[in-house]
């Protein structure tokens, strides 16, 4: 196991995934995560990734046990998608077709 704040995999990648995880950073740790994207996208590599509908931070319930959810406001996420070298392709809010998830799809450019 290890934290994927730290991932350095000296690789880039034509598609990066960060579903049901991402969310569970922090707001700093969230932030951080773009440069790490960026150092493991390709040119036209897809960057996917899911957080909560708006800015907060909730404790929600898995299993019994306690699991931390954090969101940015989307404006902050475009703005760092769009300063760590992305794009937004599609961005959708509360997706019935992802069980309600907010989704993100980008590009590097």
């Amino acid at each position: 196991m290890g934290d994927m704040r730290e991932l350095s995999l000296d690789s880039r990648f034509a598609g990066i995934l960060a579903w049901d995880s991402f969310f569970h950073l922090d707001h700093a740790g969230q932030r951080a995560m773009f440069a790490v994207f960026a150092v493991h996208a390709s040119p036209g590599a897809r960057l996917m990734f899911n957080t909560g509908p708006q800015h907060g931070e909730a404790i929600g319930d898995y299993r019994g046990d306690p699991l931390y959810h954090a969101s940015l406001a989307s404006g902050e996420y475009r703005s760092l998608i769009n300063r760590s070298g992305f794009e937004t392709i599609d961005h959708v809010v509360e997706d019935p077709r992802a069980g309600g998830r907010t989704v993100w799809l980008c590009r590097s450019r």
